[in-house]
């Protein structure tokens, strides 16, 4: 079974990186820079694929996100619920899907489908060909926006089947909630759906923030917590 490497060096030295067809909650606080450890672990590598459904941000800032650790541009395909509330005129290409806000959630299933095959189809066509199934990534950024438009049963819905599809493509996911908005229900449903949890906790040290995260149930067992630093753009990590 294919391996994905997450880019966290003590991740993918101890644990070999993450197995195919899992889906990663990742639980943290604001201002905790999470979306990029998101990025970080969803940016491709040679011969995969990436995927974002955005939220939160528009298209072209999901790329640069994904750009910033070096993955090509050819290879990221981005659903944008943001731009086209502004910008109604805007079409879709090839690897730039739009949706009118993050309330249409059969568009963004029926444009995650799309972009998933015309990224197969390539993937076959390739000379010479890649793995197969081709190798796919998948972030959501964020599952807190969606449940800020959606009640919890739709936003459940609709986070079972793309965690469903996620499992058949053999890809990964990770899904960003904000571990302090929503109760414990909440997140405890959402849960259900993810095979994997990222924890991160930020801390005030006395000025300055320390931040750190661990991830339960990789390989069957809960990885210590790594400290990160975010600092002129650029996301390291404690070795």
């Amino acid at each position: 079974m294919y391996t994905y490497e997450t880019g966290i060096p003590m991740i993918d030295r101890e644990y070999g990186g993450l197995r195919a067809a899992t889906n990663i909650l990742l639980l943290a606080p604001p201002l905790s820079y999470a979306e990029l450890l998101a990025y970080r672990i969803a940016s491709p590598r040679p011969g995969e694929w990436a995927v974002a459904i955005s939220t939160d941000e528009r298209a072209s800032d999901a790329v640069d996100a994904f750009r910033r650790f070096g993955a090509d541009r050819g290879r990221i395909g981005i659903i944008d619920a943001v731009t086209k509330s502004s910008v109604p005129t805007l079409r879709d290409t090839k690897k730039a899907k739009f949706v009118t806000s993050p309330l249409d959630l059969t568009s963004m299933g029926i444009k995650f489908s799309r972009m998933v095959e015309d990224m197969w189809k390539e993937g076959v066509m390739a000379d010479p060909p890649g793995p197969m199934p081709p190798p796919i990534r998948l972030c959501v950024h964020s599952v807190s926006t969606l449940l800020m438009y959606a009640q919890l049963e739709v936003t459940y819905r609709f986070l079972h089947v793309i965690t469903n599809r996620v499992k058949k493509l053999e890809g990964i996911g990770i899904y960003i909630l904000n571990s302090e908005s929503f109760d414990e229900r909440t997140i405890s449903t959402i849960k259900q759906l993810m095979n994997t949890v990222i924890e991160v906790r930020a801390e005030d040290g006395g000025g300055a923030v320390e931040r750190e995260f661990r991830i339960i149930g990789i390989r069957g067992r809960t990885a210590p917590w790594i400290r990160y630093f975010y600092d002129d753009g650029a996301l390291t990590f404690e070795q």
